[in-house]
C-alpha cells in the first residue's frame, strides 16, 4: 500500500491534541474496503494504528471513544473491540506420568497412525503452521526431525511483529507442537507424536500467560497467509477458542480463518472446552469451511475401542447458524507431550502430571485433539501433495469411526473418531462444504446456514428468535430426540451416509440490520490441565 500510516505524520497537531486531552484509548479493529483505506481513515482521526491486517483488509488502532464514534459514523467501516480474555483453567484428579521410563504413547494407536509410520508415511515433506504460545526452542525433539535434521521452516512473533523471542515460557504451545510433531520415541521406537517428519512453521500469537488479542492472532493468521508459499505452509492448527458473539461470517477472525481456508490452506481448529451442553462451539470453530475437533479419551485402553468416550469437556454443537460442529473428534485426554516444570507455567503449575526427567507433560483438551488431526493431515499430504482443503475434509470425514459408545451424538462427535489409515487411502470426493461458497462469504454477498434447524423461521437472519428456536433443540437434546431439519426424528441413534448432510449448507437469508460487535473477545487457548 502507499503507506498510509505515515500520513499520521501530517496530523501531528491532532495526535498531541487529543493526548493532551488524556481521553483513554482502547484497541478497535477496523474494517473498510481495503487495508488502505482504514488505515487512512483511522489516522485521518488521530488513531494510532498498531496492527495492519490485510487477509481481513482492516487494521488494529487505538482510539479514544470519541474516535471510535466518528469512525463509526462511515457506513463503509466496521468496528470491533479488540478485547483480551484470560486463559480458562480447570484441575482435576493427578493420574500424570512420572518416572523415568518414556511411556507407550496411547493416541498414536487411537488415530490408526502405527501402521503408517512403519510404511513411512510420517508427514516428511509437509509443514504445519501453529499459532500458539512458541515452541521449546532448546528441545531436541521439537528442534530435529528423526533424521536429526532441523524442521523448523519459519518463525514469527505476531505479538511484536517480528521473528525474534519465540521462546515458549507457557508450554501450550510446545505441548501441542509436540503432538503434532515431536520426534521423540518410547522403548518400541513408536514416536510421541503424529507425524514426527513433518516441518514446522512456529506463530507466536499468545504470552505466556496464555493471553492473547483478535489483533495479535489474526496478524498471525495474516502472516501465514502472505507466506504460504514461500514455507509452502500447507496446514494451520488453531488450538485455540473464543466466546461467540455474532453471526460467523461477522466475526474479524472468523473472516481471516476463512480467507486462510480460501488460500488453499488446510486449518484445524480445537472445539473449545465449554462442553458437554450444546451449542458450544467457540470461535473460530463455528466457521462451516473448516476442520473442528472434538476431544475424545480411550480411558487408557488404545486397543479396545468399546469404552472410548467424548470428554465431557468437548465443546457440543450445533453453531448458531445450524451447522454440525465438531466435524469429527480425536484423541484428547491424558495426552503426553513435551513440556517441563522447570521451563513452562503450565507444567511448573502441575507437577504431579510433569516428568521433567522425560520433558513430558500429560495434558487434556481440544487443543490436543486439533493437533492429532493435524498431524493426521499432514500423513495425507504426504501421500497426496495434490489435495485441497475441502478434498482434505470430505476424506477425513468418509473415514471416521463412530465412537462405539452409542449415547454420543452426531452434535457431540460429528463423523466419529478420526482414522490416519483409512484418510490417507480413502476414495471420497466432494463430499464437504456442499452448498457453500467461502468467496461468496468473504465478499459479504452470500452467508449460509446449516441443516441442523429445527423449524422453519420467517425471519432466519434475526438472531433472538435463533436463539429461542435452539434452546428448544436443547431441550430436544436433553430428553434423548432430534429434530433434524423438519424431516427426521431420531432417537439415539445415526445415520451414517454418502451425503454428509453436517457439511452442506444452504443461503442464509440477508441480514440488512447487522449490529457492531460490541466486543471481540480475546482469544482464549483451549486446555484443559485435567486427565478426562
Amino acid at each position: 500500500m502507499s503507506n498510509p500510516i505515515a500520513r499520521a505524520g501530517l496530523l501531528a497537531f491532532v495526535v498531541l491534541l487529543i493526548a493532551c486531552t488524556g481521553e483513554a484509548r482502547q484497541t478497535w479493529i477496523v474494517q473498510g474496503t481495503s487495508l488502505a483505506v482504514a488505515a487512512e481513515a483511522a489516522t485521518a482521526i488521530g488513531g494510532d494504528v498498531t496492527h495492519e491486517l490485510s487477509v481481513i483488509q482492516g487494521v488494529a488502532a487505538h482510539l479514544t471513544e470519541r474516535q471510535k464514534t466518528e469512525l463509526a459514523r462511515d457506513p463503509s467501516l466496521r468496528l470491533w473491540l479488540d478485547r483480551r480474555l484470560a486463559v480458562s483453567r480447570k484441575s482435576d484428579r493427578s493420574d500424570g506420568h512420572r518416572g523415568n521410563a518414556v511411556p507407550e504413547p496411547g493416541f498414536p494407536q487411537a488415530a490408526n497412525v502405527v501402521a503408517l509410520h512403519r510404511q513411512g508415511i510420517d508427514g516428511y515433506g509437509v509443514n504445519v503452521a501453529v499459532i500458539d504460545t512458541g515452541w521449546w526452542v532448546s528441545h531436541k525433539w521439537q528442534k530435529k526431525d528423526l533424521t536429526h535434521a532441523t524442521r523448523i521452516v519459519a518463525e514469527y512473533n505476531a505479538i511484536d511483529d517480528s521473528t525474534s523471542d519465540m521462546r515458549d515460557d507457557s508450554g501450550h504451545g510446545s505441548h501441542v507442537t509436540s503432538v503434532i510433531l515431536n520426534s521423540q520415541t518410547a522403548p518400541s521406537g513408536q514416536a510421541l507424536s503424529i507425524a514426527p517428519m513433518a516441518g514446522l512453521v512456529s506463530i507466536k500469537a499468545f504470552d505466556a500467560t496464555g493471553r492473547a488479542t483478535y489483533a495479535d492472532v489474526i496478524r498471525g493468521i495474516d502472516w501465514a497467509v502472505r507466506h504460504k508459499d514461500e514455507y509452502d505452509i500447507r496446514i494451520l492448527n488453531l488450538s485455540f477458542s473464543a466466546q461467540v458473539q455474532s453471526h460467523y461470517w461477522d466475526d474479524p477472525l472468523n473472516k481471516a480463518v476463512m480467507a486462510a481456508w480460501q488460500a488453499g490452506i488446510v486449518v484445524v481448529v480445537a472445539a473449545g472446552n465449554d462442553g458437554p451442553d450444546t451449542m458450544t462451539i467457540g470461535v473460530p470453530g463455528n466457521v462451516p469451511y473448516v476442520i473442528t475437533v472434538g476431544a475424545m479419551s480411550d480411558s487408557y485402553t488404545p486397543h479396545d475401542r468399546s469404552d472410548d468416550r467424548i470428554a465431557s469437556f468437548s465443546a457440543t454443537g450445533p453453531t448458531y447458524e445450524g451447522f454440525l460442529k465438531p466435524e469429527l473428534v480425536a484423541p484428547g485426554g491424558h495426552m503426553l507431550g513435551s513440556m517441563q516444570a522447570s521451563q513452562h507455567a503450565i507444567a511448573g503449575d502441575h507437577s504431579e502430571w510433569a516428568s521433567d526427567h522425560n520433558k513430558l507433560f500429560t495434558m487434556s483438551g481440544t487443543s490436543p485433539a486439533a493437533a492429532v488431526v493435524s498431524g493426521v493431515v499432514a500423513l495425507m499430504l504426504q501421500v497426496d501433495p495434490s489435495l485441497q482443503p475441502d478434498e482434505v475434509k470430505c476424506k477425513l470425514l468418509a473415514s471416521a469411526r463412530p465412537i462405539a459408545n452409542r449415547r454420543f451424538t452426531l452434535f457431540q462427535q460429528g463423523a466419529g473418531l478420526v482414522d490416519a489409515g483409512q484418510s490417507v487411502v480413502s476414495p471420497a470426493w466432494g463430499c464437504a462444504n456442499g452448498g457453500l461458497d467461502v468467496a461468496a462469504d468473504l465478499a459479504g454477498t452470500m452467508h449460509f446456514a446449516g441443516p441442523a434447524l429445527l423449524s422453519p423461521m420467517t425471519d432466519r437472519h434475526d438472531m433472538s428468535d435463533y436463539e429461542f428456536d435452539l434452546s428448544d433443540f436443547n431441550e430436544s437434546m436433553r430428553s434423548g430426540s432430534f429434530i433434524w431439519n423438519n424431516c427426521f426424528i431420531w432417537n439415539n441413534s445415526f445415520i451414517w451416509n454418502n451425503s454428509f448432510i453436517w457439511n452442506n449448507g444452504y443461503p442464509w437469508a440477508a441480514d440488512e440490520d447487522r449490529e457492531d460487535l460490541d466486543a471481540s473477545a480475546a482469544v482464549t487457548i483451549n486446555r484443559w490441565v485435567s486427565q478426562e
